[in-house]
């Protein structure tokens, strides 16, 4: 079972992955990539494997990633 760790707010994929939350969101219509909603609010997550395997297809296999990646840290309550 997946972690909630294991998934990124729809601002903090798109600076995963150098786009727009706008460009995501299509992209999600689309079909072009997954996103799990949250019951309880609707908001969008998406898995970092999937992100991973965007910057993998649009990179291709053997070239060097265009950017380095970074999680951004997540934010903790009190």
């Amino acid at each position: 079972m997946d972690k909630i760790r294991d998934y990124l707010r729809i601002s903090q994929a798109a600076e995963y992955l150098g786009v727009s939350p706008g460009t995501l969101r299509n992209w999600e219509e689309r079909g072009k990539i997954r996103a799990h909603r949250v019951p309880q609010n609707g908001y969008r997550l998406f898995r970092l494997a999937d992100l991973e395997a965007v910057l993998r297809e649009v990179n291709g296999p053997d070239r060097h990633p265009r950017r380095t990646a970074k999680v951004p840290p997540t934010k903790r309550r009190a």
